[in-house]
């Protein structure tokens, strides 16, 4: 029997619905115009491009506004670093997101770590990663903050659960470890240099594909009744794990398109909202 689909597609989009709901109750008790998530795009990186209009989009589609700022390839460390201070100054923008990766040339951990950390709704920042980790209030990087949404709401055991997270990036698999650890999980971090990888992922109950390569996690590797999610995404529609052959008999699995992904930027925006919120508690 095939494992249930984790449609992270039609849950962002009922979540979108929450959302909406939420700006207007927001605009209504505030009085003021809807909130904005700036974005900054540095060069002409088609996916990177790509992915800064679906955000922009996903903002229109809640009520909210997106405030896209484009830079030249050769912006230097220091004027994306000023960049950043005017949005942090500017009190209408809520979230900032800074779209990765960024040229060679910029120092984009200093970048991340520039973003206010109350507007750090990507989860990208070293004070927002040590919050996470230290069970603090924080906005999880968005990504694996997203899984976690997912999980959550198909009611996917995870406590007591053997978890292995293949890719240890500090925007995703990290961070994702340290959110399973949270909800008990006892959780292995792997990588492309780990020793007998396949005979540590055949343990897992939960395997999560981090990695960022093409079916590197191979189907022989995945235990009967696992929870498969995949966080890659490549061309040709296919993510970090070879999902096809283990459909028929795992519990639970993200599709490639249309798990994962669509999750990531509904995280962003509710986290977002989220910001936005904490006028209404002052």
């Amino acid at each position: 029997m095939a494992g249930f689909v984790l449609d992270g597609k039609a849950y962002a989009k009922e979540l979108e619905g929450e959302l909406l709901a939420r700006v207007e109750r927001w605009k209504e008790q505030t009085g003021s115009e809807p909130p904005i998530l700036a974005t900054i795009l540095v060069g002409a990186d088609p996916a990177s491009a790509t992915y800064v209009k679906m955000k922009g989009n996903a903002c229109r589609r809640v009520g909210m506004e997106s405030l896209s700022i484009a830079l030249p390839e050769e912006t230097t460390t220091e004027q994306l670093l000023t960049v950043i201070d005017d949005l942090n100054a500017n009190p209408r923008v809520r979230g900032i997101l800074l779209q990765h990766p960024v040229p060679h040339q910029i120092d984009e951990r200093a970048c991340f770590d520039r973003i206010a950390i109350d507007k750090d709704v990507d989860g990208v920042t070293s004070h927002g990663f040590g919050r996470m980790a230290m069970d603090e209030p924080a906005y999880g990087s968005a990504t694996p903050a997203g899984i976690m949404r997912l999980l959550k709401h198909y009611k996917v055991a995870i406590e007591g659960k053997e978890a292995v997270v293949v890719g240890r990036s500090p925007i995703l698999g990290k961070p994702m470890a340290m959110m399973l650890l949270g909800a008990n999980a006892t959780v292995t971090i792997c990588h492309s240099r780990t020793k007998n990888l396949a005979e540590i992922v055949k343990r897992a109950e939960i395997v999560v594909g981090a990695v960022g390569k093409p079916e590197f996690i191979k189907a022989d590797w995945i235990r009967d009744g696992a929870v498969v999610v995949d966080a890659g995404y490549h061309p040709g529609g296919v993510g970090d794990i070879e999902l096809g052959p283990v459909i028929e008999r795992c519990t639970a699995y993200t599709p490639v398109p249309g798990g994962v992904g669509p999750m990531t930027i509904a995280t962003l925006i509710a986290q977002t909202v989220e910001s936005a919120e904490k006028d209404l508690k002052k």
